[in-house]
């Protein structure tokens, strides 16, 4: 599966992959899609019973794959061809996409990958609920060249900011308020090894525009974890409501969540093909 509109895939893409596989001597269908035809051939390529899924699109494609293969389906190979690429770089190392996918062939192993679930949903990098979630439309029509939209959405989230606050309990623990909660996943925190059953859990506790500025600069220059305005904490479940419905961004997709939502690490929603493990 090739998203021909993701920021890492190239015109070349799909016949560049033919020859690699049929080099390789791997039988396989190969479907470029645009973005709005990702999820119907993601069904219909299922329905075919592959033995290995393998993308090159960005996180939310993966995400998407992950929802619909789950723990038991076929392999998935997430190869990197988004803007980000925080799963795939975290499963192959910053590698090219062909010399990714040619080592994953030719001698990888099969990991089962834990991530997130919440409410229906599945994640497998990081989760963001509240205020900043807002913000993804600006980012939607900043990608597609829409300037002037992007510069309304920002104003329009930022006008938003600060007035819904989320409750949230971590683990039974205290209740507590923030602006937004971040949930990460193991394989994409860098402060856990990728194999622990846990999610990273960053409450923002962000009063005011000022204070957003100070941790943005903090995300670009040094971890932001240290800010005072993070509390960094860890956690299998969480819960977390506010008096509406709560907006988020999965794994770079937008969704909106029920007022009242329930998340917990599951430590398998997939099987992944991974190189060696001395070679990640």
């Amino acid at each position: 599966m090739i998203n021909v509109a993701s920021g890492g895939v190239g015109p070349d893409a799909p016949a560049e992959m033919a020859r690699l596989l049929a080099e390789l001597g791997i039988r396989a269908d190969i479907h470029a899609c645009a973005p709005s035809e990702l999820r119907s051939q993601l069904r219909a390529s299922l329905d075919a019973g592959p033995d290995l899924l393998v993308t090159l699109a960005g996180d939310g494609t993966v995400r998407a794959a992950a929802e619909l293969v789950g723990p038991d389906g076929p392999l998935i190979a997430p190869l990197p061809g988004g803007t980000m690429n925080m799963l795939p770089n975290a499963v192959y190392g910053g590698r090219p996409w062909p010399e990714a996918l040619r080592l994953a062939l030719e001698a990888g192993r099969e990991r089962d990958l834990g991530g997130g679930c919440i409410e229906g949903h599945r994640f497998l990098c990081a989760a963001i609920l509240g205020s900043p979630a807002r913000l993804a439309p600006a980012r939607e029509a900043a990608r597609e060249g829409e300037f002037g939209a992007a510069f309304r959405q920002v104003r329009s989230a930022v006008e938003r900011a600060f007035t819904g606050r989320l409750r949230y309990q971590l683990d039974g623990r205290p209740r507590a308020k923030a602006e937004a909660l971040v949930l990460i996943c193991p394989i994409a925190s860098k402060v856990m090894r990728a194999e622990e059953p846990v999610l990273e859990a960053a409450a923002l506790n962000v009063r005011g525009a000022g204070e957003l500025i100070r941790l943005g600069l903090n995300a670009l220059v040094r971890d932001w974890r240290i800010d005072p305005a993070v509390d960094d904490q860890f956690c299998r479940e969480a819960r977390v409501w506010s008096a509406h419905r709560i907006p988020a961004i999965l794994d770079g997709e937008t969704v909106t969540l029920p007022s009242l939502s329930e998340i917990r690490f599951d430590p398998k929603v997939c099987r992944v093909l991974t190189p060696p493990k001395e070679d990640r």
